[in-house]
């Protein structure tokens, strides 16, 4: 069974590389993605037998959502887990049998029999967790968004100018196939100048999880507060605004916006409802919204061309002027011929077109993963699992993922001076001492 997982894995991600073109004419491909370079099925081969040893400090839902990724890894063994609520440590035992437990994450840092950590903590841990980590010789994979103010976030770009451990954020999109071909096709021209980008995650939840005992709330629901969280920014536009630079290739100039709590009137500090304008140096503008009362358009990330539009989570495309004809255009079109006697009402071989006038072209064909955004733990093969192999397999081979910490960098950035835009009331310029030589304005 061990081997039949192994080279399920394996073939898995040899499958997703090839089929992005590394393996015939890649070259420009790995110019325009670098961080694909360091997980190469090449690379892959060099590592066969050996195993990343790897330690989880947060072991909630998404700590849980890792572990099951981790166990399809070939070249990782989980060998500690770590969480300061009981529930969880026991429930992450339960799950790996033969990995120590600790309630203590710098007694986890001192053992020699770890090469890299997994970090799924409240947001206002990571920035701790993660220079102590690297401070203590450890390789480290973190969740986003980066930290929970600026200053740390500058805190752990400036650490990582100096130090050998490898490094990363979980910003899966930059792992998603339809993503990655998705912005190949965009830069490539085929919807035009890129005019605007439109980004949108809509939810129906609360956020609230239940509370055994009233002095535990802060610490469950730590995405309620400001001391821990950054709310809908730091938990959702964190991905949304890193595609939107990638699109563009440049970071915005100012920032505006607007939040409030319009619904969920329950005691939480952070905001219900966000809509934040980014303006880059062209004029060029994100416009982001977010809410979680009304879930109806859920999740999308639409980059807008001249000639076109992307709507990247679907893996769909749009065209201006389209002459050709869709699947259901065409079903229609029989109907009316009396070739069938009915339309059927659903199928799992219909896509819906949400605009009649426009023709979805698809970026990859055959099936693809679309992510909702309805869950609050993680999508099945969203490129979550491949970040994480890549990290693994850095871990043995101590190569860094270019650009990686950058993305990070930059999108928890601009979700932070969106959430002080919203709270000051105020036009913000971004600030100087927060750039870095990577930004592009």
């Amino acid at each position: 069974m061990r081997n039949k997982i192994e080279k399920g894995v394996d073939l898995n991600l040899r499958q997703f590389i090839k089929s992005l073109g590394y393996i015939a004419g890649g070259t420009a491909l790995l110019a325009s993605t670098p961080w694909l370079s360091s997980c190469t099925p090449e690379k892959l081969k060099e590592i066969r037998n050996e195993k990343a040893r790897i330690a989880l400090i947060g072991t909630g839902s998404r700590g849980q959502y890792h572990i099951h990724n981790l166990k399809e890894i070939p070249h990782a063994r989980i060998v500690a887990v770590c969480d300061n609520y009981a529930p969880n440590l026991q429930q992450a035992v339960e799950l790996c049998p033969g990995a120590k437990a600790y309630t203590d994450y710098r007694k986890l840092l001192e053992s020699a029999d770890i090469d890299g950590v997994i970090i799924s903590t409240p947001l206002n841990w990571h920035a701790p967790i993660v220079l102590d980590a690297m401070a203590a010789g450890k390789h480290v994979f973190c969740e986003k968004a980066m930290a929970r103010t600026l200053d740390e976030c500058k805190a752990i770009y400036d650490a990582y100018q100096t130090t050998n451990q490898v490094l990363y954020f979980c910003m899966q999109r930059m792992y998603d196939e339809k993503y990655i071909k998705g912005m190949q096709m965009i830069h490539s021209g085929l919807i035009g100048d890129v005019v605007g980008m439109r980004c949108h995650w809509f939810r129906n939840a609360d956020w609230r999880r239940p509370v055994p005992s009233p002095e535990l709330e802060h610490q469950i629901n730590w995405r309620l507060y400001k001391e821990s969280s950054g709310g809908l920014m730091t938990e959702l536009a964190c991905h949304q605004l890193e595609v939107c630079n990638w699109a563009a290739k440049r970071m915005p100039v100012s920032i505006i916006g607007m939040g409030d709590i319009v619904y969920w009137k329950d005691g939480r500090e952070v905001y219900d409802s966000v809509n934040v304008t980014y303006r880059y140096s062209d004029g060029t503008k994100i416009a982001y919204e977010s809410l979680i009362s009304n879930k109806f358009n859920g999740m999308e990330d639409q980059i807008l061309g001249h000639k076109g539009t992307m709507e990247m989570a679907k893996g769909i495309y749009y065209l201006e002027e389209d002459h050709s004809t869709s699947g259901i255009r065409q079903l229609i079109g029989q109907v009316k011929d009396k070739v069938f006697a009915a339309i059927p009402t659903a199928g799992p071989s219909w896509r819906p077109e949400t605009k009649m006038e426009y023709t979805p072209h698809f970026v990859i064909e055959g099936d693809i993963n679309v992510n909702n955004g309805l869950s609050m733990i993680g999508a099945d093969k969203d490129g979550s699992d491949i970040i994480l192999s890549s990290f693994c397999q850095s871990c043995i081979t101590g190569e860094k993922a270019q650009n990686v910490v950058e993305e990070a960098y930059c999108s928890t950035v601009l979700c932070l001076l969106g959430n002080q835009a919203m709270e000051e009331e105020r036009h913000i310029l971004f600030p100087d001492e927060y750039k870095i030589p990577y930004m592009k304005f």
